[in-house]
């Protein structure tokens, strides 16, 4: 069956994030716009996935466990998990592994944990949008060994991609997908990136304001709609 996604959704909690993007703003407006089910991928962190996960059920709408990983080369890629668990285990390596400064949220935006009431519960004190140590090289394998799958983000921007850092996709990445933040782009880019024609592309609005949540569009073809079935078939 079709089921309509959105795999690159911000909340709260990432600094660039507005303040409306809390866990029951991100999943209602989700269901408004006819998606199916959404990532939420906030920057080097998986602590609001629980609140959104727990929203999303109660309307009915698949809310996929992840984060958008700072490599050490200042790429940004999409890490998805099958279970919460899995997610937050992952965020904790991480959270070992990247840069700490202190957030000043008057300048980046505050860091805002919630509960599935939208809620405050906490807020991250050091900054979230440093790079990781993890190389870009190694972040396939090792979201794999977490149960997971990653792949390359918005790989047509001119910041924070694989391509504007690094010129290429390496093979010996290992990724299985890429994503696409213009889905017009996707001809072009596999006539000058071979690699490309044997990934799988998606396409996600990488929304940081709910005005930017975009109506259902893009789809999987999955035999059902579940976390694991999603990260199946994006890895193979």
């Amino acid at each position: 069956m079709k089921y309509f996604y959105d795999l690159h959704l911000h909340s709260c909690l990432s600094p660039c994030g507005d303040m409306d993007m809390t866990p029951n703003n991100i999943v209602n407006m989700a269901k408004i716009l006819g998606l199916d089910v959404i990532a939420l991928t906030d920057h080097n962190t998986s602590l609001n996935c629980k609140a959104a996960m727990e929203a999303g059920k109660e309307i009915g709408l698949l809310v996929i466990p992840g984060m958008e990983l700072t490599t050490s080369e200042d790429i940004h890629a999409v890490c998805l998990f099958p279970t919460l668990e899995k997610a937050i285990s992952w965020s904790e390596y991480v959270d070992e592994r990247r840069i700490k400064i202190k957030n000043k949220a008057e300048i980046y935006g505050r860091q805002v944990i919630m509960n599935n009431s939208d809620e405050e519960i906490g807020e991250i004190e050091a900054l979230l949008l440093p790079s990781s140590n993890i190389s870009i090289m190694e972040a396939y394998s090792k979201v794999k060994e977490f149960g997971g799958i990653c792949y390359p983000a918005h790989i047509d921007r001119d910041s924070y991609s694989i391509l504007s850092v690094l010129g290429e996709i390496d093979e010996y990445c290992g990724f299985r997908t890429a994503e696409l933040a213009d889905k017009s782009k996707e001809s072009e880019l596999k006539e000058l990136h071979p690699v490309l024609n044997n990934m799988k592309i998606v396409t996600s609005s990488d929304a940081h304001y709910l005005e930017n949540m975009k109506e259902a569009e893009n789809f999987l073809e999955l035999d059902e709609l579940s976390a694991e079935a999603l990260i199946k078939y994006l890895d193979s």
